[in-house]
């Protein structure tokens, strides 16, 4: 059996490319032009997968925020997250921009959200003039998808690994909204590394920067404490042992072998996430309100 040298309460997880530095500074200038932030979460962690720099960039601003990904989150997670959310003042959606679940009510989600800017304009003869609307979020967490979803048209380049989209661009939906598509940011120095964990597990952070090993371990261990059979369930294995050992039986299971019929824990480690991330383990949230 492997022995794990660096332990998995050890972990480290940073990753703050100097892209990000410069996409910050151009959002702060693109702030003054925009009516409404809409930020994008992942729904299974939707407080670790939230910037703390965009609530100070957002001050005095209408404030939107998408529960992304809902469909691969636990549905009662879900609502709960909704209402912790509107207690603290935003306009909440959930929705799958993949299969444009949700997508009907954001229209007028966003009337909604700005309707005292549109009262002000009103009094002041200005009538018509488009909501502006920034859509932040971290890497990976489906903005373009949503905006391409939105609009029912491709927009904005997307794909399922963190930084495809690296400028803003504009997109002008419809006569009463246009979008900003701003690149995903992360910020410098995760403070609980809990948090830099989580975004790990979903994708937010370059599976080639990682130890993916350890982080499958820390995987298992929530899977087993939180939603146990979920292993026993997607690979006919026996949830019981170590991490170390369910990990095994997971590279056994799925025939990952190197040569000399040496297991190949790195090939598992790989499928446990690509199963997690496609949902094939289920709706599994990370995060509970």
């Amino acid at each position: 059996m492997k022995t794990f040298k660096k332990g998995i309460e050890f972990m480290n997880v940073q990753w703050y490319p100097g892209h990000m530095t410069k996409a910050k500074r151009q959002m702060q200038e693109d702030i003054k032009l925009i009516d409404l932030i809409i930020e994008l979460v992942d729904a299974r962690v939707p407080l670790s997968s939230r910037n703390p720099d965009i609530d100070e960039l957002g001050k005095n601003k209408s404030r939107m925020i998408l529960l992304n990904k809902s469909d691969l989150s636990d549905e009662k997670q879900n609502d709960a997250w909704k209402e912790y959310f509107q207690k603290k003042g935003f306009s909440v959606v959930k929705v799958d921009s993949r299969s444009s679940a949700g997508m009907k009510g954001i229209q007028n989600m966003i009337q909604e959200a700005c309707k005292e800017k549109i009262e002000r304009d009103r009094r002041k003869g200005i009538k018509n003039r488009p909501i502006r609307a920034m859509v932040v979020g971290i890497p990976n967490v489906g903005k373009s998808t949503f905006i391409n979803s939105f609009a029912g048209r491709a927009c904005a380049k997307t794909g399922n690994k963190p930084g495809v989209t690296k400028g803003k661009q504009w997109i002008r939906l419809n006569k009463g909204v246009e979008l900003l598509d701003t690149p995903g940011i992360l910020w410098p120095k995760f403070d609980d590394q809990e948090v830099g964990i989580r975004l790990a597990f979903i994708g937010s952070i370059k599976d080639d920067v990682l130890n993916m090993e350890e982080l499958a371990l820390r995987l298992i261990g929530f899977l087993c404490t939180q939603y146990p059979g979920t292993l026993s369930g997607r690979y006919g294995i026996a949830e019981t042992g170590s991490e170390v050992e369910l990990l095994e039986a997971i590279a056994k299971a799925r025939g990952c072998l190197k040569k000399g019929e040496e297991l190949d824990y790195e090939k598992a480690s790989l499928i446990l996430f690509d199963d997690f991330r496609g949902g094939k383990l289920g709706k599994i949230t990370l995060e509970w309100a």
